[in-house]
């Protein structure tokens, strides 16, 4: 049996839900370079925000851009 997870995408004080852009799992999965299984597992794992549309997954660009901000580390 699935767990339905509902996610609420964050938006700032006066930013309406209509201006937030989704992206699918497809895109995201190409703005990050890795393949549309590692991005259904950061969903699936709560690290990347998603809203399910019927079958799918859509993706707030902000949280992708935040997730990538996060990750990122200087080497040397």
């Amino acid at each position: 049996m699935r767990k339905l997870v509902r996610v609420m995408v964050p938006t700032p004080a006066g930013d309406p839900l209509s201006d937030v852009r989704f992206l699918t799992v497809a895109e995201v999965a190409t703005a990050m370079r890795v393949s549309k299984m590692t991005v259904y597992r950061l969903v699936h794992a709560g690290e990347l925000p998603a809203v399910r549309v019927g079958r799918s997954f859509r993706v707030p660009e902000d949280a992708v851009n935040d997730y990538l901000r996060k990750s990122y580390f200087q080497a040397g």
